[in-house]
């Protein structure tokens, strides 16, 4: 049971990452207003270690591509290697 619940927060974090990246590549969206300010919240408490660490390449930012393979290293690890095998 904790498994499960901790596998949907780690899609719920995995879906507000791709969600406010895609988002930033469109200007016309008010980030000001709910949903989306929390959403940006969120991400931006998640991503700040990422972004500390790895600088853009010109334009490009590629952190949240490593922090979404960090964050599935460790559901995998947290899930699937700990939880799962003590049965919970």
């Amino acid at each position: 049971m904790i498994s499960y619940i901790l596998s949907i927060l780690f899609k719920i974090i995995y879906l507000i990452i791709i969600v406010v990246v895609l988002l930033s590549w469109i200007p016309i969206f008010n980030t000001k207003k709910e949903p989306l300010l929390t959403m940006i919240k969120i991400y931006n408490t998640i991503m700040a270690p990422f972004k500390a660490i790895i600088p853009p390449i010109g334009m490009i930012d590629i952190s949240p591509i490593v922090a979404i393979i960090f964050i599935q290293i460790a559901e995998y690890l947290l899930i699937y290697r700990i939880l799962v095998p003590l049965g919970l």
